[in-house]
């Protein structure tokens, strides 16, 4: 699930953006929808994210698969809920709902994208929304928005769209210490991996990784741009064939 464990989770942009549309979510005013959609492209911490706010609001949190039929989705959420599954596909919505709306907790559905595939599993979530009057945040990749245009009646009902923010400096500032915690590495070096992420926290975090593994075996207690070099780093870019 998360790139970390949830002790260890830096406070980056994203982090504090999810906690906002939550907080919007949870207060929002009556007869104000309660879905919230949070995409971007893979990488850019958006599972971290959604993890640590799912444990500070109590949220159910459940990461879809491809392979989930609506039976499966439901089951899953209600496994999450630690209830028992009582049978049919409308006998396990109206758990969910009851559950949901006793509760007032939050339900966030991560990898969405699966969902949007099917008419049939966005109008369940739909369902379960409409059953609940629940707050929901949806999680997925860039295009998700676009893939959901398509559904009028599930549109129509999302209070906020939430682009992920691309990892900046402040954000490698605030990784550094988690994946880099025996070696110092200079903001000159820190803004390096940032312009090669192509805005992924995750190619970030691989780097500092990488940049402290160097440094260890060099005998550096602090590492700078200029010291680095020409040495390789992580871009997400499979390696070139050597010419013969």
């Amino acid at each position: 699930m998360s790139e970390v464990s949830v002790n260890r989770i830096a406070p980056i942009a994203n982090l504090d953006l999810v906690a906002v549309v939550m907080e919007k979510l949870v207060n929002r005013q009556d007869g104000l929808p309660g879905l919230a959609v949070y995409y971007g492209p893979s990488g850019f911490g958006k599972t971290t994210a959604t993890v640590c706010v799912a444990n500070r609001s109590r949220a159910y949190y459940v990461q879809m698969r491809s392979s989930w039929t609506r039976k499966d989705l439901l089951e899953k959420i209600l496994f999450e809920m630690g209830i028992k599954p009582a049978g049919r596909t409308t006998l396990l919505l109206d758990q969910i709902c009851e559950q949901l709306a006793a509760s007032n907790r939050p339900l966030i559905l991560d990898e969405f994208d699966y969902a949007a595939a099917h008419a049939s599993q966005v109008e369940l979530v739909r369902d379960i929304y409409e059953g609940s009057q629940s707050s929901l945040l949806l999680v997925g990749e860039e295009m998700l928005p676009n893939k959901l245009k398509k559904y009028e009646r599930f549109h129509g009902r999302v209070l906020s769209w939430l682009p992920a923010a691309p990892v900046s400096l402040a954000d490698a500032q605030k990784l550094a210490p988690i994946y880099s915690p025996e070696v110092q590495i200079g903001d000159d070096l820190l803004q390096h991996l940032v312009s090669i992420s192509n805005g992924s926290v995750r190619r970030v975090s691989v780097n500092l990784v990488n940049v402290q593994d160097t440094a260890l075996i060099e005998g550096w207690d602090t590492v700078s741009r200029h010291q680095w070099g020409d040495r390789p780093l992580y871009t997400g870019d499979a390696p070139r064939r050597r010419a013969a």
